[in-house]
């Protein structure tokens, strides 16, 4: 295929590099002549970077810059070109421009798909003298290694050109999903589950950014925690896509923006390259500050409460177990000593619910997370009654590890409802699944989509099934009942499959499936 490449900078590149690479012909265009030049110098060193790390064979690097065509004009006649892809800024005039003269340049046989991540490609389309040929093709950067394209028809793009495209990308090596021209596409509006909650429990004081990143790197296992992802991302970009999804869906609670942002966004903490964010950067420092030592009196006894739940009870089993096998004394019976700190395994709902209900004490009583932990870490949660000698014991006591293996790391955060890593994950299992819900892509394709493009370890519907949807859904129940906050309610699709019990991953059967 003959393809052309309009606009030279990073995202331009990277796509040229990947369709020459596959065997495309690639025309690369760019209002800046120099831009064109500087780009296929840049390609050359990466596949010169291939071959010398042995990747790629030096006759496949000779062909693939053989096929790398620089135009003096992004817009010259070009019989030949079948499809074309729009890389330039993220402006709709500019992109109207753009393909205004290049309808005017190509045969009306070529297809044409702009690379735009946060505009309407209906929009865009809508532009042109023929809307049908125009649909969106999503890269992520760097192009060549994230290997995730979302297909975006427009309402008026002809049918074809999705099932063109996704053969495209699948026949250069990436994976296509098929996603509904909506804000922020699939990626983008499946990711504003981690980021909002993050800043929603900062908002709330439940813990410090720090915190909360470690939580859900060694609980959650995400390669990156929420606040380190928007210093490398940058919070100038991260609050722009969050206000303009939230908007974009009419102010839907689950997508609720951060008070905290604009403040910061105004003032440069934009991260990394500010050099400040929610971390500091360069002199000497870069990101958070280590944890503090863990102090207090590890030999103190430890009272396990029951939480009678079913949520709980493995947790609560294994916990005791573990916490038996590192030396801890961990009492049985109805009531705890005189001496003993009291945990409360949590799901959905705070301490202070437990310590009203009597389970213990409130100057001793704390929550502990009882989802299963990536890693080794253990969250103790504190409530405002809480006495702080008591708490840095509970911290050494859950620190402790059996013989011969590592301590755990503690995190120490403030009582909320449910947990951190709880919250974290009901919001991006409850975005996932309104995207589910409202047909705006497969099952299938939403799980691939966050896992290739986000590098979450499951996607929002799979995680979900292994926590299970009953449990999912009692979660849900009662981070909205504590809390009052429609952000929590539960989604439609996660009520329907614990009652009809279906998996989440299971699209379900469909009117269109009745009919013959």
């Amino acid at each position: 295929m003959r393809i052309r490449i309009v606009g030279a900078g990073a995202m331009g590149r990277g796509i040229a590099q990947w369709a020459a690479s596959a065997g495309h012909t690639v025309e690369l265009g760019d209002v800046r002549p120099e831009a064109v030049t500087e780009a296929l110098d840049f390609v050359a060193s990466m596949l010169d970077r291939a071959v010398a790390k042995g990747r790629m064979p030096a006759a496949e690097r000779d062909g693939a810059v053989a096929r790398l065509v620089p135009l003096a004009e992004p817009w010259a006649a070009g019989p030949e070109v079948e499809l074309v892809i729009e890389a330039v800024r993220e402006d709709l005039a500019t992109k109207a421009e753009v393909f205004g003269k290049l309808e005017r340049a190509l045969p009306s046989s070529a297809v044409f798909a702009t690379n735009t991540s946060s505009l309407s490609v209906t929009r865009i389309a809508a532009t042109l003298q023929d809307p049908s040929r125009l649909a969106g093709l999503h890269f992520f950067n760097p192009v060549p290694l994230m290997r995730i394209v979302e297909v975006v028809p427009g309402a008026a793009t002809r049918p074809e050109i999705p099932a063109l495209l996704t053969g495209l990308v699948e026949g250069c090596g990436h994976r296509a999903v098929t996603v509904a021209d909506t804000p922020g596409f699939l990626v983008n509006h499946a990711g504003r589950g981690l980021v909002t909650e993050a800043l929603a429990l900062l908002e709330e004081s439940v813990a410090d950014p720090a915190e909360i990143d470690r939580i859900a790197r060694d609980v959650l296992g995400l390669r990156m925690g929420p606040f380190e992802l928007m210093d490398l991302t940058g919070l100038d970009v991260t609050a722009a896509v969050i206000d303009s999804i939230w908007e974009g869906f009419r102010y839907e609670p689950r997508l609720r923006p951060s008070f905290l942002t604009p403040n910061r966004v105004v003032a440069g903490l934009h991260g990394r390259k500010t050099g400040r964010g929610w971390y500091g950067y360069g002199d000497g420092v870069s990101g958070p500050a280590p944890e503090s030592a863990v102090t207090g009196d590890a030999e103190r006894p430890v009272f396990l409460a029951p939480g009678g739940r079913p949520e709980t009870a493995a947790y609560e089993e294994a916990l005791a177990g573990s916490l038996e096998a590192a030396g801890v004394r961990v009492e049985r019976g109805a009531r705890p000593s005189g001496r003993a700190v009291v945990l409360v395994p949590v799901w959905g709902t705070p301490v202070s619910a437990a310590v009203a209900a009597g389970v213990g004490p409130r100057e001793r009583t704390f929550g502990v997370e009882v989802l299963p932990s990536a890693g080794r870490r253990r969250v103790l949660a504190v409530t405002a009654a809480g006495d702080p000698v008591a708490a840095r014991d509970a911290r050494a006591v859950l620190a402790r590890g059996a013989e011969g293996d590592e301590p755990y790391a503690v995190s120490v955060v403030r009582d909320t409802a449910g947990s951190v890593a709880q919250r974290l994950l009901s919001s991006v299992v409850a975005v996932g699944c309104s995207i589910a819900e409202r047909s705006l892509a497969a099952p299938g394709d939403i799980d691939l989509a966050v896992t290739t493009g986000l590098g979450y370890p499951y996607g929002p519907l799979a995680w979900g099934e292994r926590v299970g949807a009953a449990r999912m859904l009692e979660l849900q129940r009662s981070l909205h009942t504590t809390t009052g906050d429609p952000r929590h309610r539960p989604t439609r699709w996660i009520t329907e499959r614990a009652a009809l019990g279906l998996a989440l991953t299971d699209p379900g059967t469909s009117p269109a499936d009745c009919l013959g």
